[in-house]
């Protein structure tokens, strides 16, 4: 029979083709982002572009103009010149030719709104045949662009031509001469800007001279509400509420809650300056939210709550009878109770005296935040809208309501910071004016102060030297992971009258024992111990080289903050400016939560973070979090795109834990699941899968102290691209001989033409890991381990066993093959161990083995040995293609059965 032609494809067909997915992505009738032209294009020339995006996180958009598309990856920290840091880098639809010329602003609302620069562009030449490196998984090319230079790879994590919608590879510098060493500056810090312009991305946001906009979505009041940032002036003058009735209208009704946990400032050196932000004066009172509630129409209840929730109603009835006249049938408003002194400063010395003396009518409540009216939720509309809303409502309270408006300042934050400074002024709270209102702590509100001042707990006193009656000094202390850290002394600042009633709660709190976590004998003398449950606001030079306060001075007690949610407050680094809504993440809320035991790590809300997990390490819940939100880089390419075990213990080590392979419920965010077919073939099962740093502190948020891949990705779930040695010794085999034997299996293993590498596995083990191409199944790479450890064993039987029989294991080792079966899992490289001390399975050199077990690598102590990340030992281990060929299967076949 005469054989069908294949049907051609015209150049045009072809980029039609692969722009489909980049199409059906976006509708062209609400956005002018180019559909993309047919004409394949000129190869003698090949472009690339790299696009600085901020959109809901900062990334950088790596792209590479090939067959009339740009190739196309999101790499999350940008490219680095150090070969050892290897970028995820994860593939996105092809976009067209045009869209590499493109430096403006995406509006919020469509696809991959946001601001976006044109970070470096130039010309790439593929090294060998790019075609075949694009289907293979390993494109190696070199660079001419104005900021990347030299030759450079991407490899695709598991090996094959990816059938998932977004495979991940690698980013990777080669050596040549422009390759740059661990510590020397990242190029994306050293040359952050426009290569086009000269903007950083802050003014190319602010300017849009360039915009990509929605042609219909101006015809959408609720969308272009949500769009639209209202530009405030300086506050200087009245600034016109937008219409409540259009902002509610489309927003679902929803009860008032009857408390919600305050949005709290993290704390820097340096306010921002974008014009992004706005700016308060940071006063010094106490956080207070009002919940007004219509009970009929002219007659509104009040309730007044602290910021631990707390009800106050009865303490501030003037502030209650005040907030009763807005104009409103509910509303949830927060801000802070302060007094004023005749200059217009707040004092908490004078705060405290008014409640002592209970003299309301000195204090003022100045209000900067609506969280719920007329029964809808509005903490989701951008910051600036909910300002001008409440500046509306308290305006029409009149001139001489104790209700006041928190005015602000749009940008020039360090100006603004040095003047609030010159006025006596506490600081600033500087607030990203499109953030959302989200409960906890996050990099949208920043606190910048003019003096040092926070919180202490009170974990003791000593007496007058002269035996009065009162207070000679306070032991304060604050908490870190669990345990109450000693911070110094403060004798001054009291009065006569605050002494005498310090001293009385003082006394009634007296217990025989310190609570702090280590004392010094100078701090034990002369101290009385008290139950660590008082919060003294104290104001102080600065923080000593021991983590001791200088110079402390008693501003008065804070009974608005319970005593475990007290930490050294130290200033964050600052977040990078955008005029877009990335920082909104922070914003996202997770799960409903108690105020009095979160915290945030990235974008994730962590519940009972100090909850200890292990007695001998004291790892608390939130360091575990930190340590899987600073090793996703690392962890990641381990676990990224494979079916998952995990081993939850919610009580921590020495408490009932379990292994959890399925989806169920209570899942946390970021954390997905992957069908795998039964081993029967009857229906399919769901799996957990991580792919991203959210998803391992999920992981955290549960609970997770292992994690256990497959050997094989979700995309080729039949034909594992690995394969494990697992040498398990009994107690009684050494170090010495345990590495001996991990020797052995690389030898036997490299005269079968295979590379290995070895890793630690937190416990007393060593695993003989080797990458291969994932063309075999399960029950033939299980035969061909099984091989391998049979050659070991009748070599060896004095040191090795591969049956599992316990009374046959004294001195020996146990070789598990098994790992290397269809739904068996090992610990990952960077993976912390549910077990005593928590210590975490590394990837090793070979040489490294005769250093001894490295038990050293903890959760606990991760800054101490992070600085090993810079060089990895598996360097390689990606950029390894080796397949599983015939002869060597064959070879171990016929080895192990002539061993016997």
């Amino acid at each position: 029979m005469a054989r069908k032609k294949a049907k051609q494809v015209s150049p045009s067909d072809a980029v039609d083709e692969q722009l489909a997915r980049y199409r059906a992505m976006r509708d062209f009738s609400m956005t002018a982002e180019p559909s993309g032209s047919r004409q394949k294009g000129s190869e003698s020339e090949l472009p690339f572009v790299i696009q600085k995006h901020a959109a809901t996180r900062l990334h950088y958009d790596f792209r590479l103009g090939w067959q009339g598309v740009l190739k196309s990856w999101a790499v999350a920290k940008g490219p680095s010149y150090y070969p050892g840091d290897k970028r995820l880098a994860v593939q996105v639809e092809d976009h067209p030719m045009e869209y590499g010329g493109f430096e403006g602003t995406i509006p919020k609302g469509q696809y991959g709104g946001g601001t976006v620069m044109v970070w470096d562009q130039g010309t790439w030449e593929p090294q060998g045949d790019a075609d075949e490196g694009f289907r293979t998984g390993r494109l190696k090319f070199v660079l001419h662009g104005q900021k990347l230079k030299g030759k450079w790879t991407l490899v695709r994590m598991g090996g094959r031509a990816a059938r998932e919608a977004k495979p991940n590879w690698l980013l990777i510098k080669e050596h040549d001469e422009y390759e740059r060493g661990p510590e020397e500056q990242a190029i994306t810090e050293s040359k952050p800007d426009s290569v086009v312009t000269g903007r950083d991305i802050e003014a190319i946001g602010t300017q849009e001279d360039h915009v990509w906009q929605s042609k219909e979505s101006k015809k959408r009041n609720l969308s272009r509400l949500a769009q639209k940032r209202l530009r405030f002036r300086e506050r200087t003058t009245q600034v016109d509420a937008p219409d409540r009735s259009n902002v509610l209208n489309g927003i679902p009704e929803e009860k008032m809650p009857e408390f919600i946990p305050p949005h709290l400032a993290a704390q820097v050196s340096v306010p921002p300056d974008g014009e992004d932000w706005i700016h308060e004066l940071k006063l010094d009172g106490y956080r207070i939210q009002l919940h007004v509630v219509e009970e009929e129409p002219g007659k509104r209840n009040v309730f007044i709550y602290t910021r631990g929730g707390l009800d106050w109603t009865h303490r501030m009835p003037d502030i209650a009878k005040a907030a009763a006249e807005l104009p409103v049938k509910s509303a949830l408003i927060d801000g802070e109770v302060v007094v004023l002194d005749p200059s217009g400063k707040t004092s908490f010395a004078d705060l405290q005296a008014a409640f002592q003396e209970e003299k309301d009518a000195h204090l003022t409540y100045v209000a900067f935040d609506l969280l719920h009216l007329d029964g809808h939720n509005v903490r989701d509309l951008a910051l600036d809208q909910r300002k001008a809303i409440l500046e509306g409502l308290l305006g029409e309270l009149g001139d001489d309501s104790i209700l006041r408006f928190s005015a602000h300042i749009r940008a020039r934050g360090e100006e603004t910071f040095r003047n609030a400074c010159k006025l006596g002024a506490e600081g600033i709270i500087s607030k990203l004016a499109s953030s959302k209102y989200s409960s906890g702590r996050s990099k949208t509100w920043l606190k910048a102060k003019c003096v040092h001042q926070q919180e202490f707990v009170i974990g003791g006193f000593t007496p007058p030297g002269d035996g009065a009656d009162g207070v000679g000094s306070l032991l304060l202390g604050y908490y870190q992971d669990g345990k109450l850290m000693y911070a110094g002394r403060t004798g001054t600042g009291f009065t006569h009258a605050s002494q005498k009633a310090l001293r009385k709660q003082l006394d009634e709190l007296q217990q025989s024992k310190a609570s702090f976590a280590e004392l010094t004998a100078d701090a034990r003398k002369d101290a009385v111990w008290v139950k660590p449950d008082l919060v003294a606001e104290v104001q102080f030079a600065t923080w000593t080289g021991d983590h001791r306060v200088r110079q402390a001075s008693f501003q008065g007690l804070r009974e608005d903050k319970p005593a475990m949610e007290i930490r050294r407050e130290e200033p964050i680094a600052m977040p990078k400016p955008s005029r877009t809504r990335k920082e909104s993440s922070h914003n996202a809320p997770v799960e409903k939560t108690s105020s009095k035991a979160t915290s945030v790590i990235g974008d994730m809300r962590l519940t009972h973070p100090e909850k200890i997990l292990d007695d001998e390490s004291n790892v608390t819940k939130k360091q575990l979090a930190e340590y899987y939100f600073e090793i996703a880089d690392h962890l990641l390419p381990f676990i990224a795109g494979r079916p998952l075990s995990i081993v939850r213990c919610p009580e921590g080590c020495g408490k009932p834990c379990f292994f959890q392979k399925h989806v169920g419920q209570g899942v946390a965010r970021g954390i997905d699941s992957v069908l795998v077919p039964n081993k029967k073939g009857e229906g399919s099962e769901e799996y957990i899968t991580v792919s991203t740093q959210e998803g391992l502190v999920g992981l955290a948020q549960m609970g997770v102290l292992e994690i256990h891949p497959w050997g094989s990705r979700n995309d080729s779930l039949e034909t594992p691209d690995q394969l494990i040695f697992d040498l398990d010794p009994d107690p009684a085999v050494e170090w010495k001989t345990l590495v001996e034997g991990a020797h052995e299996v690389r030898d036997v293993l490299k005269e079968l033409k295979l590379v290995s590498f070895v890793k630690s596995t937190g416990g007393k083990g060593l695993h003989v890991v080797v990458p291969i191409e994932p063309k075999h199944e399960w029950a033939d790479v299980k035969e061909f381990t099984r091989n391998v450890a049979r050659i070991l064993e009748a070599n060896h039987p004095d040191r090795y066993l591969i049956k599992m029989t316990k009374s046959a294991r004294k001195g020996r080792i146990f070789l598990d093959y098994l790992r290397n079966d269809r739904g068996s899992t090992a610990i990952a490289s960077y993976s912390p161990r549910a077990r005593k001390g928590v210590r975490v399975a590394i990837p090793l050199q070979w040489e490294e083995l005769h250093k001894g077990n490295p038990i050293e690598y903890g959760v606990a102590n991760f800054n101490t040995w992070k600085k090993r990340l810079k060089n990895d030992p598996w360097e390689d281990f990606w950029l390894t293609k080796q397949a599983l060929s015939e002869r060597a299967v064959t070879a171990a076949a016929n080895l192990a059965e002539s061993a016997g």
